[in-house]
């Protein structure tokens, strides 16, 4: 992971379960000076921003179902690398900036939508070999091209899923493709 990052990883702010702790992770942590912290118990949101990420990329596009085989896991691994294209350089958001209450009334001020390779771009941290590295696999992207890319690693991935789940007479095959959009 750290090779794929654009920046310095200076912390890990990680989760409570024992898959996300353990001596390997906090040791490699303290070697390479990197500030490593976790979520206080029974507080889930602390990670809000985490699982927020993993309910509207993650869980929208891939789904709930099992997958246990080789095959399986070299198509999410595909999946994911075009997914973090997608997002990365073509999926703008918007951040907030103030949010402000007048009595009952909620007011938000949000920053101009841009993509998270231009928010890194306009954050002033890269090197210019990272930079020029980064606009390359930008300019090389075909939009258009990468969401096909992604739809057809989706269908081979659907196929694969184990199914153990009861949907009653609900069509959940249909469900599932209509409801993938990016």
């Amino acid at each position: 992971m750290r090779e794929r990052f654009p920046f310095p990883l200076l912390g890990i702010e990680s989760d409570n379960g024992g898959e996300f702790i353990n001596m390997v992770l906090y040791k490699y942590c303290q070697d390479e000076k990197i500030t490593f912290t976790r979520s206080r118990s029974y507080k889930k949101n602390d990670s809000c921003h985490v699982e927020q990420k993993n309910g509207n990329v993650v869980r929208r596009i891939i789904g709930y179902d099992r997958y246990t085989t080789k095959a399986a896991y070299e198509c999410l691994d595909r999946l994911y690398y075009l997914i973090r294209l997608q997002f990365n350089f073509f999926q703008p958001t918007m951040k907030l900036v103030t949010k402000t209450r007048h009595g009952a009334k909620v007011y938000k001020v949000y920053e101009t939508a841009q993509t998270p390779y231009q928010r890194l771009l306009r954050a002033g941290m890269l090197t210019d070999a990272k930079k020029t590295e980064l606009a390359a696999t930008y300019h090389g992207l075909n939009p258009v091209a990468l969401l096909k890319n992604i739809h057809a690693n989706l269908e081979q991935l659907w196929r694969l899923a184990e199914r153990h789940e009861k949907h009653g007479n609900h069509n959940y095959e249909a469900t599932r493709r209509t409801s993938v959009t990016l």
